[in-house]
Order: structure tokens, then C-alpha cells, then sequence
């Protein structure tokens, strides 16, 4: 249902905003637990996806990666316009926003990226989430769901939050958007900051790249394979645990990118089960857990990273630990909760 209702969302994104110089949206992807099948409980499920923004015609993106190393690291999407007037001479529709006058383009052509989504040449993440808003308002009296579903838009600055509802059946949508890194899997989206960072500021995030690596996993191994459910359950104890579920997903990509698929069946569960339990605690004891998709040699490599990706140095998602005896001490105690 999600799948079809963006798929139709985008398309009529697409007829809506012909001529104008917003955003382009592209077909959406899902991430998340929900989409990578260990959703821990059903009911509760919040169906993500991660919709990729292209520049409209005339304009271009750069981003701009803060390299301090702290994860997930920060980004601005720099907006440029280009020339267009070889478009103009060939025919096209479309004058050029850096060769005609203001008052021409201000007569004859929609505003530019610049000067609608844009703080300070930089791609604002809050006007793009409010942008989608209103679209979404009016394209979902065009949609056939809307005769059988009931739309409830969310409050949300960094993403597009709506639930519907239909008689006794409800689950929550989150629209995050990206901008792709290159032709990779990487992108930098729309997820909420921390307080008093600016609105220009995107977040590297690797979920499209875990989630086709939860789909590459799924092709190789037995349909009864362990890794979904014991995700599953133990972000299911994790529920008032201070754990990251996270963390446990991390260990468990770890566990199954290197265990061979002839012991990833149903009958193995308990031991998978117990292997992950064991490797959580060598990496709270080491105070050590590496990011999965940076620093990973053993990355599948049909799935697409920026080219420094594999040969970086894998951070630690457990540096806090090392750094904070206390954090430390309680992490320990809570894995025992965990037990």
C-alpha cells in the first residue's frame, strides 16, 4: 500500500510540477525496519521511505560534507544555478537564469530553486518539509486511495509524517527525503538535528544502502533465515531497555555478512541467537562497535558506495563509551536487563 500510494504521489509530483523549478522527486525507496522485514511489533510500525531529490533543469547540487568524522556527518546542499541558454537556442521552453535580465524572468518564468527552498544558497530542510506538505494536501484528493483511506497529516520539521486510517486498520507513513552522493547508495537527508543546528543542515545517512543489503542477504539465504527474527525479538525486549536498536541491528549485519548461508535456517536460530548475544558483549566489554557500512571491506559490492567508503577507517559507535566510564557502567548493567 505505501509502495503504491508514493509511486502515485511521485508521478503526480511530476505532472504538478512541470515548468516549475522545485526539487524533482524520484521513486521512492523503503527503509527501516519496516521494510527490511524485522519490525518489532506490527502495530507499531512506521513504514519509512526515503524519497531522492534531484535538482530541476537550470540547477544543480553540491554537497558539502563536514569531514570532522562524527557520525552521522553533517551536510549543506549547496544549490547552483547553471546556463541554459544551448537549451534556449535548441527551442526549449526556458530562459536562462543567469543570462536574462530579472524582470524578464520575473515576467515569463517560475522563480528559481534559490529563491523558493533556499536560505543562503544552501537547501533548506524545513521550507522542503513544508513544500511536500502542501503538495501532499492537495495531490491526496487526486489519489484513489483517497476514497477508501483517511489521511492525518503529522506534525514533523525534518519529514512528512501522515497516518492512515481505514476502519480498524491504521499505520504511520515517514517521508524522508535525500540527495544522492554521486551514483552511490549514500545519501544526506531530511532526519531531525540536534536543537540550535541550522535548517540547511542534511544528515549522511546509510539506511538505503542497509536496507539493500537486508534484501541482498534475503536472495542468498534459506526463507527460514534467522537474522529478521532474532532482530525482531530482541528489539522487542529492548522496549524500555536503553539500548540502540541500532546497535543490535549493527552486531547483527556484522554476524550474518559473515556466517555462511548453509547456517542461517530456522534450526540454527538458537545458536545464531546466542552468537549475537555473545558478540554485543565482546563490543561492550572492548568498548568497540564498528560502523557496518564504513570502514567494511566485506561490504557486498553490488551495492554502490563513494569510492572512499571501503578502505576508511570504520567508526566506532561505541566511542561514548570509552570516553564516559558511567555510560559505560550503565550499558553493562542493561545488558544483563538485555539477558
Amino acid at each position: 500500500i505505501v509502495t503504491d500510494l508514493m509511486d502515485k504521489l511521485t508521478h503526480i509530483f511530476g505532472q504538478g510540477l512541470f515548468n516549475s523549478f522545485y526539487p524533482v522527486p524520484q521513486q521512492a525507496i523503503g527503509v527501516g525496519s519496516a521494510f527490511e522485514g524485522w519490525s518489532p511489533r506490527a502495530q507499531d510500525a512506521v513504514y519509512c521511505v526515503l524519497v531522492p531529490l534531484s535538482p530541476p533543469p537550470g540547477h544543480a547540487f553540491h554537497l558539502e560534507l563536514d569531514t570532522a568524522g562524527v557520525l552521522p556527518r553533517k551536510c549543506c546542499v549547496r544549490v547552483e544555478l547553471l546556463c541554459t541558454c544551448t537549451k534556449e537556442q535548441l527551442g526549449e521552453d526556458m530562459l536562462c537564469f543567469l543570462h536574462h535580465s530579472e524582470e524578464e524572468l520575473r515576467r515569463k518564468q517560475d522563480p528559481s530553486l534559490l529563491h523558493t527552498l533556499c536560505t543562503d544558497s544552501y537547501l533548506d530542510v524545513d521550507k522542503t518539509v513544508h513544500w511536500f506538505y502542501r503538495f501532499v494536501r492537495v495531490a491526496w484528493l487526486l489519489l484513489p486511495q483517497s476514497h477508501h483511506w483517511r489521511l492525518t497529516l503529522q506534525p514533523s520539521s525534518h519529514s512528512c509524517k501522515f497516518q492512515l486510517s481505514k476502519d480498524q486498520e491504521s499505520f504511520m507513513v515517514e517521508v524522508i527525503f535525500g540527495v544522492r552522493q554521486g551514483d552511490s547508495d549514500i545519501f544526506v537527508g531530511s532526519q531531525p538535528t540536534e536543537a540550535g543546528i541550522s535548517s540547511t543542515t542534511w544528515l549522511e545517512t546509510y539506511a538505503v544502502a542497509e536496507a539493500k543489503f537486508f534484501r541482498h542477504i534475503s536472495r542468498q539465504a534459506p526463507h527460514d533465515s534467522w537474522h529478521c527474527k532474532c532482530l525482531q525479538l530482541l528489539s522487542r525486549i529492548l522496549m524500555g531497555v536503553g539500548f540502540s536498536s541500532y546497535a543490535l541491528k549493527t552486531v547483527v549485519m556484522h554476524l550474518v555478512n559473515t556466517v555462511p548461508v548453509t547456517q542461517q535456517g530456522r534450526r540454527d536460530f538458537l545458536q545464531r541467537l546466542v552468537n549475537t548475544l555473545k558478540y554485543l558483549r565482546c563490543s561492550l566489554e572492548t568498548k568497540q562497535l564498528n560502523h557496518f557500512v564504513i570502514g567494511n571491506e566485506r561490504f557486498p559490492t553490488e551495492i554502490s558506495l563513494p569510492s572512499d567508503f571501503r578502505a576508511a577507517e570504520a567508526p566506532n559507535l561505541f566511542q561514548h563509551l570509552a570516553s564516559n566510564p558511567d555510560a559505560h557502567t550503565k550499558a553493562m548493567q542493561e545488558y544483563v536487563r538485555l539477558l
